[in-house]
């Protein structure tokens, strides 16, 4: 389920409804169902999805008519991306000219050991199980999960990269991503003091783009 301040990111920086809205890996469309309930014509799509309001297909493979969309949606969702230049250049293509981009995201390279130890330690006092079986037969460290995390996925300069040729892009905040990561709400206020007080770096970001 979409966090409430995800969700109030998202709206405040959609153009006037009724728009013609693209989410991307929008997971079991909480998000999008919100999105069309405030008023806005929603296309969603995530290849792994299994709800009726997502289309299970990649954005590269969306057939829709070209500069179609007036805003485009990805909230932690292209760091998955395969073929991501690819997927980005097809997403352009659908997205009109001055369209916007609402991007939510991981700063991968900031996730560091310190920051894997926190989190380790909050699932533990929290009584958490692993995530899977694999994690099961293999004792989690700081240093596995960093090093699984950099190998399974794209970093924020790689996605920058991939987005750069196609949209003006401005970095708006920083912040907490942790407590989102499977530990809950309760742990936002004290991922926020951790970080104010630099012993946790701020590993959410907030990207909002213009298509050129």
């Amino acid at each position: 389920m979409a966090a409430g301040e995800v969700v109030t990111f998202v709206l405040g920086h959609l153009p006037a409804a009724p728009a013609r809205v693209l989410e991307v890996g929008a997971g079991e469309g909480d998000l999008a169902r919100r999105m069309a309930a405030a008023g806005y014509d929603v296309v969603a799509v995530d290849p792994q999805a299994t709800a009726p309001e997502v289309l299970p297909i990649p954005v590269d493979e969306l057939s829709e008519p070209a500069a179609s969309f007036d805003s485009a949606v990805a909230v932690l969702s292209l760091h998955h991306v395969h073929r991501l230049d690819e997927s980005c250049a097809h997403l352009a293509s659908l997205l009109r000219p001055g369209a916007s981009l609402i991007v939510d995201e991981l700063d991968l390279d900031r996730f560091d050991e310190q920051a894997a130890a926190w989190w380790l330690e909050q699932q533990e006092a929290l009584g958490l199980e692993h995530e899977s079986e694999h994690d099961h037969e293999h004792e989690l460290t700081a240093e596995s999960v960093v090093a699984r995390l950099r190998e399974e996925l794209h970093p924020l300069s790689r996605i920058l990269t991939s987005l750069d040729p196609y949209f003006d892009l401005q970095l708006t905040w920083r912040g907490p991503y942790l407590y989102r990561w499977r530990l809950g709400e309760s742990q936002r206020p004290v991922e926020e003091e951790l970080i104010a007080a630099g012993t946790l770096p701020a590993i959410g970001v907030r990207i909002l783009g213009t298509r050129r």
